[in-house]
C-alpha cells in the first residue's frame, strides 16, 4: 500500500492554503508568499530525502535560505512599514546560498543557521516591543499580532536547532537519523510558520499602502490636544480595521510620534488607549437598551475574547456584572 511521506502531506496542506489565502484577498500578499515558499520547501524535502531525486539536495539549502528573509519581510510589510527598495538587500541571503553550493559547500553549515537564527532572533526583538511597535497590526487585536510573530520567530529560531543535531547525530556514528530529524524539526516548524502565518490577527488591508508624508512632529501637549479633539469628534475607534499608521495619517503625523505621545499622556499604549475609548462607547451603548452583543460589534470590536479581556481591563467586571451595578445604581432594573 503506498504511503505519503510526512514532507508531502505538509506540502499539500500549506500550497492548498496558500491558494485559498490567495484566491479570497484576490492578490498574493507577502503573507502568502511566505506560506507558498514554506509549501515549496517541504516538497522539495520530500524530494531530496525521501524519494532521493538527483540534484534535489542541492536545491534544499538554497530554497530554504528564501525562508528566513521572506519571514522578516512579510512581518515588516504586515506590522511595521510599506515595502521599500533596501529591503531588496535581503535577496543577498539565498544569493550567498548558491554561491556557497557553487564554491564552498562547507559554508552552508554556517549560513543556513545563522540566517534562521539571525531572522528569527530580529522578529523575536521587534515583536517584544508589543502592539506600538507594530503601526500596521489592527489595534482591536491589542497584543495577539505581537504574539503570533513572536512564535513564528522562534519557530525560525527552532529551525537551525536541526542543522545542530545533524551535525551531531554524524559525530555519534548516527547518520540515518538525519531524515527523522529533518522531517522533526524542519517539515514540522514549516508547518508551524505557514499556519501561524494564516492567522486572521495577522491580517491588514493597509499592508500594500504607502504611507503619505507627515507634517512635522508637534510638541508632545500640542499632538496631544489634538489626538483627544479627533477622538471625540471622529470616533475613529468606531473603525475595526483601525490601525497606528491610519490614525497617524488621518493626523497627518509619524507614527511614533503620536504613540510616544499617547503613551506620555496616558501611561498606556495605543491599543489600549483606543480600546478604553471602545468600552467607554460601549458602555453608553448598553446604558440605552443595546445587548452586550450589539454595542460590541458597534464599538469597533471584532472578536468576543478581546472585548471581554479589555471590558474587564476598563471597567473592572464583566458587561454584565457592570450593567447590573449601573443599572441599581441609576434605579434602573437590569
Amino acid at each position: 500500500m503506498p504511503t505519503l511521506p510526512i514532507p508531502v502531506f505538509v506540502a499539500l496542506v500549506l500550497g492548498f492554503t496558500c491558494l485559498r489565502l490567495w484566491t479570497e484577498q484576490s492578490r498574493l500578499t507577502a503573507l502568502g508568499v511566505l506560506l507558498g515558499i514554506c509549501a515549496v520547501q517541504s516538497l522539495i524535502i520530500a524530494l531530496a530525502q525521501h524519494y532521493m531525486i538527483p540534484g534535489m539536495r542541492w536545491v534544499q539549502p538554497v530554497s530554504a535560505s528564501l525562508i528566513p528573509p521572506a519571514a522578516w519581510f512579510a512581518y515588516i510589510v504586515t506590522a511595521v512599514r510599506p515595502a521599500d527598495r533596501v529591503d531588496r538587500l535581503h535577496g543577498l541571503v539565498p544569493l550567498a546560498a548558491l554561491a556557497a553550493i557553487l564554491v564552498a559547500p562547507g559554508f552552508l553549515d554556517v549560513l543556513l543557521p545563522g540566517a534562521f537564527v539571525g531572522y528569527g532572533i530580529a522578529i523575536l526583538m521587534q515583536a517584544l516591543h508589543g502592539a506600538d511597535a507594530q503601526p500596521r497590526a489592527i489595534l482591536a487585536y491589542g497584543n495577539i499580532p505581537a504574539r503570533i510573530w513572536l512564535m513564528i520567530g522562534a519557530a525560525l529560531v527552532a529551525s537551525a536547532l536541526s542543522d545542530v543535531l545533524i551535525v551531531l547525530a554524524q559525530i555519534a556514528g548516527r547518520g540515518e537519523l538525519r531524515t527523522w530529524i529533518i522531517t522533526v524539526f524542519s517539515v514540522g516548524n514549516l508547518l508551524l510558520i505557514g499556519l501561524f502565518s494564516l492567522s486572521p490577527y495577522l491580517r491588514n488591508e493597509e499592508a500594500e499602502k504607502p504611507d503619505p508624508p507627515a507634517d512635522s512632529p508637534e510638541p508632545d501637549a500640542e499632538l496631544w490636544e489634538r489626538v483627544t479633539a479627533y477622538m471625540a469628534r471622529e470616533k475613529p475607534y468606531l473603525d475595526p480595521d483601525l490601525t497606528i499608521a491610519r490614525l497617524a495619517r488621518k493626523l497627518r503625523v509619524p507614527a511614533k510620534a503620536l504613540s510616544t505621545t499617547i503613551n506620555r499622556a496616558t501611561g498606556e499604549n495605543v491599543s489600549r488607549f483606543v480600546n478604553e475609548a471602545r468600552i467607554r462607547h460601549v458602555q453608553a451603548a448598553l446604558m440605552r437598551g443595546e445587548t452586550v452583543t450589539e454595542a460590541m460589534l458597534s464599538s469597533g470590536f471584532n472578536t468576543k475574547s478581546n472585548f471581554n479581556r479589555e471590558f474587564l481591563r476598563v471597567a473592572g467586571a464583566s458587561p454584565s456584572d457592570w450593567l447590573q451595578v449601573e443599572g441599581r445604581a441609576i434605579g434602573k432594573t437590569p
